[in-house]
């Protein structure tokens, strides 16, 4: 069948979505035809929701006569049907009030703001921080701990501050050691963490580290200071989660709970939504994590000038109220840009 939808059709597919949202209960003809003003019989209800089943709109669970919607209804509702709501006041100044940089460092506002989110939409609030790679270079330093044991010390423009303790491969004098630092401070200066790296990898493959034995070193380790770290996920409202009715398994939600504590497969799918411009919806399966079906995600970049920075967004069910969720999300990512704008 062509997957082309009547007027008729797209009002009882919204209609079942609308109530389902609501109540997470399969939705039947009869409800449709006694909570919404769309002058048909149930008979004629009937064949249509029929006819979006075929079309992969709809599902039947078990032997409910109801019906729920599918991630290709939602997709299509979302795309087509919804009408976003905006902001109340009150929400607006709630939303400053709780993501407010006065006397925070930058952390506690994106840790707050995930609290905020969580409590805003009822769900689960995510943001990741800033990666450490969009810092700018300001400072690196090496002190002596031991042998061969040295604390380096990364500090960036923004006056993040990374400490890391690695170990040289022979010992290396103090006075060695504040050579290398005044070395890279003037080599690295100016460029992002992202663009150390790369100028660190051309500079040790240089004719000059080769023959220059205190250069080769101080490469070396500030090769190993700046070794990948994963980016800081603040997660907050787990327990919104385990008040949805469709996560009521323990298995599943012990499935879900993991997937969160380990953030791999997470980090990924917001490094997808870093990569795109504005609010981002993706929707049960779409998501590509098999450990979470039946949720989506909906997501929003927060950006300092030309500088994406990091992501922020709400994890829910797929029957989420995508209509008040999306403007919380694209909202609190625009307060945040604008806050870091004004640091």
């Amino acid at each position: 069948m062509k997957e082309h939808l009547s007027d008729r059709g797209k009002q009882i597919l919204e209609a079942i979505i609308e109530d389902y949202i609501v109540t997470a209960e399969p939705v039947g003809s009869r409800t449709i035809t006694r909570r919404h003003p769309l002058s048909l019989s149930p008979a004629t209800v009937r064949n249509v929701m029929a006819d979006l089943e075929e079309m992969g709109f709809l599902v039947s669970p078990h032997t409910s006569a109801g019906r729920i919607p599918t991630d290709k209804a939602y997709r299509f509702y979302v795309n087509s049907l919804l009408a976003v709501k905006n902001i109340g006041r009150d929400e607006q100044e709630e939303i400053v009030r709780r993501c407010s940089l006065a006397g925070k460092d930058i952390g506690e506002v994106l840790k707050e703001t995930s609290r905020m989110l969580s409590a805003t939409s009822h769900y689960m609030g995510i943001v990741m921080a800033p990666r450490f790679d969009s810092n700018v270079f300001r400072h690196m330093e090496f002190v002596k701990l031991g042998s061969r044991r040295i604390l380096a010390i990364l500090v960036s423009q923004n006056g993040t501050v990374q400490n890391r303790i690695i170990e040289a491969d022979e010992d290396v004098s103090a006075a060695d050691l504040t050579r290398m630092s005044n070395y890279l401070n003037e080599l690295l200066q100016g460029l992002t963490i992202a663009q150390v790296r790369h100028r660190l990898i051309e500079e040790m493959q240089s004719e000059k580290a080769r023959y220059d034995l205190l250069l080769a070193r101080a490469l070396a380790l500030s090769s190993k200071t700046l070794d990948e770290e994963d980016a800081q996920v603040f997660i907050e409202g787990q327990v919104n989660i385990l008040e949805q009715p469709e996560f009521a398994d323990v298995g599943r939600m012990k499935d879900i709970f993991r997937t969160f504590e380990k953030k791999s497969a997470i980090l990924e799918l917001l490094d997808r939504a870093m990569a795109a411009e504005g609010v981002q919806i993706f929707i049960g399966s779409e998501s590509h994590l098999s450990e979470m079906p039946g949720m989506s995600l909906i997501t929003s970049t927060y950006v300092t000038g030309q500088n994406t920075l990091g992501v922020l967004g709400v994890i829910g069910p797929t029957r989420m109220g995508y209509a008040k969720v999306i403007p919380i999300v694209d909202y609190t990512a625009k307060l945040v840009s604008r806050l870091l704008e004004l640091e």
